[in-house]
């Protein structure tokens, strides 16, 4: 069985962190999924879970009005 790639279509790389706000790898990641083996694909999916764990938990507290 092979492993789907993440991608969803939504591919707009965020400035602040280098990964792509649809899927959440890096450049690199996307360049060489679909030469990756299974353990690799396995690996990287494993990041993006945690990148978007990360952005959902922090994603309010990023947001907000400006104090002046």
């Amino acid at each position: 069985m092979s492993i789907e790639s993440p991608c969803i279509n939504i591919c707009k790389l965020d400035e602040a962190t280098g990964y792509c706000i649809g899927c959440f790898r890096s450049v690199h990641e996307i360049t060489v999924w679909s030469r990756l083996d299974e353990a690799g694909k396995r690996a990287v999916l494993d990041a993006v879970a945690e990148r978007e764990a990360a952005h959902d938990l922090f994603e309010n507290d990023l947001r907000g009005e400006c104090e002046r």
